[in-house]
């Protein structure tokens, strides 16, 4: 089943930097909610691996990670995913990241990634992941914008590792059901009376 995400997002840092973040795994992976990196094959060859948990549905992905195109000019790269569950299930996917000034001096991020996934997690539906992948983008845009803006004047600083931990779907599921909810009242609230 493909899953398909595409968001843009702003970064109060100068591009430079970003791209330098986007192109080191160390920096965007514990960024990603239940990501760890677990060895660098090469400069654009990465392995690693990410836990999911939904109730008493858990998941574990290894897999690896390529980045196949990289235009430093225009600050693009594309990179495949690949990535297989303990218990049979597979991961597959690509994505493609640009980053381009703003007029205020912001970096423009934009993220087109399509994900076609196998095994025990796809039980919850395909909407469903469709939400929550949207809610765990969401969590790796507020890290990644802490990380950067935080290094707003903190050149040459390391960041502390994160220790990953499982993606816990539940809670991200309850959002992801309560929001339309939440929609529609607001929607009803504007309607003019009759």
């Amino acid at each position: 089943m493909a899953i398909e995400i595409r968001e843009t997002f702003q970064v109060q840092a100068p591009i430079d930097a970003v791209w330098r973040f986007v192109m080191d795994p160390d920096q965007v992976v514990p960024c990603i909610p239940g990501a760890e990196l677990v060895e660098a094959v090469d400069d654009r060859t990465f392995d690693g691996r990410v836990r999911v948990r939904l109730g008493a549905i858990s998941a574990s992905y290894r897999g690896r990670i390529r980045f196949t195109e990289v235009d430093e000019q225009e600050h693009s790269v594309r990179m495949v995913a690949e990535g297989r569950e303990t218990g049979g299930g597979t991961a597959k996917g690509s994505m493609f990241s640009r980053l381009r000034t703003l007029p205020d001096g912001q970096t423009e991020v934009v993220a087109e990634a399509s994900v076609d996934l196998t095994g025990r997690v796809m039980q919850v539906g395909r909407g469903m992941i469709q939400g929550v992948s949207q809610q765990l983008f969401q969590q790796f845009v507020a890290s990644t914008k802490e990380r950067l803006e935080g290094l707003e004047g903190a050149e040459g600083r390391t960041m502390a590792p994160i220790e990953p931990e499982p993606v816990r779907l539940l809670p991200l599921i309850l959002r992801v059901l309560w929001s339309p909810v939440v929609d529609f009242f607001r929607r009803l609230r504007r309607r003019p009376a009759d």
